[in-house]
């Protein structure tokens, strides 16, 4: 499987991995700008334009653009995260043009019409409205606000309601133009490709633009503290975040592997001394996830609140055993198998090795090659992840949100802040 990389006249970049025994194709364009770019004013817009470009262009009605596709068997969707947002569509090899038509026209053409944008801002309203019955949902969010309290990094992607009310077309119009520009841009393709031929597509939609030198936000800053949410549920979640290392520090796979052997699947610490040993829970999880200048690490648990504080206890025995030496070999050997393995299935995958090389090219400006990923997973030492685990404690305060628990979310989050605050 060949990595080609092209960057066009105007600074886009254009990669692709053939993968010659697939008869279909990722294609994607992945853009540089996420939530956290946007201004308290602008909060929910590229979630909003996210949706909106798949609502008609000057040539094309929203129906029209779903019809394309599917008359071909394909499917196309988008996402948007912190720091970047992803539009993408998987045919079949010889409807690889189609695709790219498609993905130039809606991010190049898109009319933003009024009555389109006010339907579709009533349907991210009931988004908004689906999350706020999902109680683990809110526990992340708040969780995240907390970490980040006062910042752009720190609100949801999806906005508010009054957020998304209060953009007009107009604010789409700009936010493309100004933000949507080659240099912030990567086209990416996995599968039955051929690197030249999607260049040649690539060029004749996308090249005629010109780059902008717009900045990104402020750095992040953790700052951490206790939220809650007064809403009552079944269950009780908690969502325990620390700071953790930007996926450009060289410490970050020592996070990605203390999570696995924490949180991160049935032979972890976690679940079986929280669930298989005591019954506390249904599932617990770790993970861990980095910006481009910082990141966090989180464990999430649902309880019964009568037992939230036995569960929050373990939670914070686990990481103070790690970081006073009781790590083994066994278990550092087994969560990084788990990591290598991962890694490995992903190429695999088109839509999985698609997002790795545009991720890889937005965040550090190359791709990383497999090899390179394996020996850094394998240069992770138990004295390494005993200091990880001992920066989690010693920090200062930690992000803590508690949801489900009604009034008694605050105290319960309160409590729980406490433990882990030397």
């Amino acid at each position: 499987m060949t990595v080609q990389l092209t960057t066009l006249e105007n600074g886009l970049r254009v990669v692709t991995q053939d993968m010659p025994h697939l008869h279909s194709a990722l294609i994607g364009v992945w853009v540089g700008v996420g939530a956290r770019d946007e201004s308290k004013s602008e909060h929910g817009i590229c979630h909003l334009l996210e949706h909106m470009a798949f609502k008609g262009t000057k040539t094309r009605s929203a129906r029209q653009i779903a019809e394309e596709i599917e008359q071909v068997g394909g499917d196309m969707n988008a996402a948007t995260g912190l720091e970047m947002t992803a539009y993408y569509v998987r045919l079949l090899k010889e409807d690889v043009s189609l695709g790219i038509d498609i993905l130039g026209d809606i991010l190049q053409n898109s009319t933003f019409d009024a009555q389109e944008l006010a339907l579709e801002k009533d349907v991210i309203l009931q988004e908004i409205a689906a999350i706020e019955d999902a109680p683990d949902e809110i526990a992340y969010d708040l969780a995240l606000a907390a970490a980040f309290s006062g910042q752009s990094v720190g609100r949801p992607i999806i906005g508010t309601p009054d957020s998304v009310k209060a953009i007009q077309s107009a604010d789409l119009t700009s936010h493309l133009q100004n933000r949507y520009t080659p240099n912030s841009m990567i086209v990416c393709a996995a599968g039955a490709v051929d690197h030249d031929a999607i260049v040649r597509l690539v060029t004749a939609q996308f090249g005629g633009h010109s780059s902008s030198t717009l900045e990104n936000t402020s750095k992040a800053n953790f700052i951490g503290g206790a939220r809650a949410s007064p809403k009552g549920f079944e269950q009780c979640h908690v969502v325990i975040g620390f700071p953790a290392p930007s996926y450009r520090d060289a410490h970050y796979m020592e996070a990605q592997v203390f999570s696995g052997l924490l949180g991160g699947g049935m032979s972890s610490r976690l679940f079986q001394e929280a669930r298989e040993s005591r019954g506390l829970c249904y599932a617990i999880y770790s993970a861990a996830w980095g910006l481009r200048d910082g990141g966090i690490f989180s464990i999430h648990a649902a309880t019964g609140q009568e037992v939230l504080g036995e569960l929050a206890n373990v939670v914070a025995d686990e990481i103070r055993n790690c970081a006073s030496g009781g790590l083994t070999e066994q278990e550092v050997s087994r969560a990084k198998a788990q990591l290598r393995a991962g890694l490995l299935m992903s190429l695999e995958s088109s839509s999985a090795r698609a997002e790795q090389m545009a991720r890889q090219l937005l965040s550090v400006g190359r791709i990383v090659e497999i090899d390179e990923l394996i020996a850094r997973i394998d240069s992770v030492t138990i004295a390494g992840l005993r200091t990880f685990a001992g920066n989690l404690l010693t920090h200062g305060q930690p992000a803590v949100s508690v949801v489900g628990a009604g009034q008694h979310s605050q105290k319960m989050a309160d409590q729980t802040l406490q433990l882990f605050v030397c």
